[in-house]
């Protein structure tokens, strides 16, 4: 086995060398600037995490002031039938049957526990058809042993996901667009288009908190044409193709968690800052009971230091004793200072004390360094950005 360390732009990954059998590489590959690539797994799919080459500051200030293309990973999967909305009822912790046919809903399920199990996008194409574009984790046997005497159909609709993002991405998607995708197309937002002929389904979401795109292929879709029509609408606001190194650092910036990295299943959606999305109003869903009495103390938190030493690992200590550590970390360009999430260790009522107050830590050089606790997110606590309106603090 082959060991490596590849630095990127808001991380440093371990990476060794093995085997592809049983995983999917993306059928955009071949448009790759250049094939000296270090991928990520995710899904069972692999996505480009680092590329040779590549300038992230450059990609960094072409999401927050142009527009940048993305390769990602996510696997859209179908439920069907007429017993779909009573299956989703089940899973999520928020309610699904007011959902509009062509709008979209950011959607948890839950252990019986209470606990995070799966996030993601939930898009209703029709009364009894609905996708859901989740993170990485086992979440199909869970379904599949949920849905037991229902009549639905869960299914993989073999849809692979290009993310447009960027304040200048609806540009793009107008130019590419065969038949006339309007500023109207809104905030979680989708619907079914032809770009060069080809028929793609679009939702008004992403992993950036800058406004933002995410396109849908079909089984039968030419990728590669479809690729080469989507750079060719961008080159009027010159359309960059990155890996996820810029998006990684942006998605910090805007709070968004990653389900697997930042959270697991010993956390509740309370203790990840996501209980606005539970609603205990709903008479019964997977984990319902046990957040009814479950903690609701925040444990999750930023962090913000002067440098770029904050990474996952690093202990944050509080009269000299440990009281939480880094999850994830990188550099803000900018807030032009370190940033990152930090989980406490311990639940209590004392969490908030900490907040805009200094903590110190050992840098991997072992050297003191002063942070403090912020609440996330970093900027744009209103989202306004991934909504196109201006936001003067952004």
């Amino acid at each position: 086995m082959n060991q490596k360390k590849v630095t990127g732009y808001s991380s440093q990954h371990d990476v060794i060398s093995f085997t592809s059998k049983r995983y999917e590489f993306s059928p955009y590959r071949e448009r790759y600037p250049n094939q000296d690539i270090t991928y990520g797994l995710y899904s069972d799919r692999f996505y480009p995490l680092a590329i040779a080459d590549e300038d992230l500051l450059a990609d960094y200030w072409s999401l927050r002031k142009g527009a940048m293309l993305y390769d990602v990973p996510e696997k859209p999967m179908e439920f069907i039938g007429p017993d779909s909305t009573k299956l989703l009822e089940r899973l999520f912790t928020r309610k699904i049957s007011d959902l509009k046919p062509f709008r979209a809903r950011y959607a948890l399920a839950c252990t019986h526990a209470g606990t995070v199990l799966m996030d993601g996008v939930l898009m209703r194409l029709s009364d009894e058809h609905f996708w859901y574009v989740k993170a990485s984790g086992e979440f199909d046997a869970w379904v599949r042993a949920n849905q037991y005497g229902l009549n639905v159909t869960y299914q993989d609709v073999k849809s692979w996901v290009l993310q447009i993002q960027g304040p200048k991405a609806l540009e793009v998607l107008k130019r590419a667009s065969d038949d006339g995708l309007s500023d109207d197309f809104g905030y979680f937002h989708v619907g079914w288009f032809r770009f060069a002929g080809q028929k793609v389904l679009i939702s008004r979401t992403g992993w950036t908190g800058e406004q933002g795109f995410e396109i849908y292929s079909q089984p039968g879709t030419n990728h590669l044409d479809l690729w080469d029509h989507i750079l060719a609408s961008g080159n009027l606001v010159d359309l960059r193709f990155g890996s996820v190194g810029s998006m990684g650092i942006r998605r910090m910036e805007a709070g968004i968690l990653d389900n697997g990295v930042d959270v697991d299943q010993s956390l509740n959606p309370y203790q990840v800052g996501l209980g606005s999305f539970v609603d205990l109003e709903k008479s019964d869903f997977i984990g319902r009971h046990a957040l009814l009495s479950a903690s609701k103390r925040l444990q999750i938190f930023g962090v913000k230091s002067e440098d770029d030493s904050l990474v996952a690992g690093l202990e944050l200590r509080s009269e000299g004793q440990t009281v939480g550590k880094v999850i994830t970390g990188g550099w803000s360009p900018t807030l032009k200072r370190g940033i990152g999430y930090m989980r406490l260790s311990k639940c209590t009522e004392e969490n908030m004390k900490w907040l805009d107050s200094h903590l110190t830590y050992f840098d991997k050089s072992g050297h003191e360094q002063e942070c403090m606790l912020v609440e996330l997110p970093f900027f744009d606590k209103e989202k306004l950005l991934p909504r196109g309106l201006e936001n003067p603090d952004a």
